[in-house]
């Protein structure tokens, strides 16, 4: 004879509520996305990536803001600068002459041919990567 058998309850597992934790988590790492993104595009913009894939047939040479809203831009186009001011709604031909070493490519010019050790060679490239500028070499002084 068999003794009768108690049916055991089976407790289903019902699917866990998406809680503030979970809401929480996938913004925070949704925000992590979107500013991914927009630091991309800003090293991007900084260093100049967008310039990669287009064309040269038109290159900026200087730009310099003269008020609020207005600009003199300088443009190589063709063995030629064009002196442009630019305005939210016009752009007008200032000046036009034959193109030219740039001002810091001239610079550049005079400060390799001066000797200089690994450590100033260095130090001048970071602070050009850093300020985007170059810089006069220093005049040294012979020692007394």
């Amino acid at each position: 004879m068999s003794l009768p058998t108690v049916p055991t309850p089976v407790h289903e597992v019902a699917p866990a509520a998406v809680g503030a934790s979970g809401l929480l988590q996938a913004g925070f790492g949704m925000a992590m996305v979107v500013g991914l993104i927009f630091l991309c595009a800003w090293l991007a913009r900084r260093f100049g990536l967008q310039r990669l894939g287009g064309g040269h047939l038109v290159k900026v040479v200087s730009s310099a803001a003269v008020g609020q809203r207005e600009r003199v831009v300088v443009v190589e186009v063709a063995d030629t600068w064009l002196v442009l001011g630019v305005t939210p709604s016009q752009v007008n031909t200032l000046h036009t002459l034959p193109a030219q070493a740039p001002p810091h490519t001239q610079a550049g010019a005079a400060m390799a041919s001066a000797p200089a050790t690994p450590v100033e060679l260095f130090a001048r490239k970071l602070r050009e990567s850093l300020t985007g500028k170059t810089q006069q070499p220093r005049q040294q002084h012979p020692a007394p």
